[in-house]
């Protein structure tokens, strides 16, 4: 895809943000089933995927554009094997999402209230979690409220104000 880096580089970037910043999502979008992409390089671009465990990946399917170059390429890669590939990195992505918004399980967050659907109120962390916060009839949209965290889940984690 005529990328200008390298995984090296990749690797280092997400260290260097890591080292640098607490708690942060780093999400990235993947295209899979580029023409000419291999199952080695898949396989390799998914190891590293699985290394620097990022929070979300979103994952498109490359599809043919008329006009583009990529269009009249040789080896375009076959619906099925898209199929395969994408599943396969979405799987790692709900993985990491999980494992992520677990390590919040016990802990205390602040979040700002965005919105409030019934006896739940909706919102995000700092890092930009989406929360889900147990809540009677107070009104708390527009504030930021101290959550202590009692369940997480792929998308969400959940909890009650403290």
């Amino acid at each position: 895809m005529n990328r200008k880096y390298t995984k090296e580089e990749i690797r280092d970037v997400v260290n260097l943000i890591r080292e640098n910043f607490k708690d942060v999502l780093l999400t990235a979008d993947i295209i899979v089933g580029f023409p000419g992409e291999t199952d080695k390089e898949f396989d390799e671009t998914y190891e590293l995927l699985k290394e620097i465990k990022l929070y979300k990946i979103h994952v498109f399917q490359y599809s043919k554009r008329e006009g583009t170059r990529a269009a009249l390429f040789p080896d375009q890669v076959l619906p099925e094997i898209k199929d395969k590939r994408s599943k396969k990195v979405i799987e790692l992505s709900e993985k990491n999402q999980r494992e992520y918004n677990e390590n919040y399980i016990g802990k205390e967050v602040d979040v700002l209230v965005e919105e409030k659907q019934g006896n739940m109120c909706k919102g995000h962390t700092k890092n930009y979690l989406y929360v889900m916060i147990e809540n009677g009839k107070e009104d708390i949209k527009n504030k930021i409220v101290k959550v202590k965290i009692e369940k997480a889940e792929t998308e969400v984690i959940i909890g009650k104000i403290k």
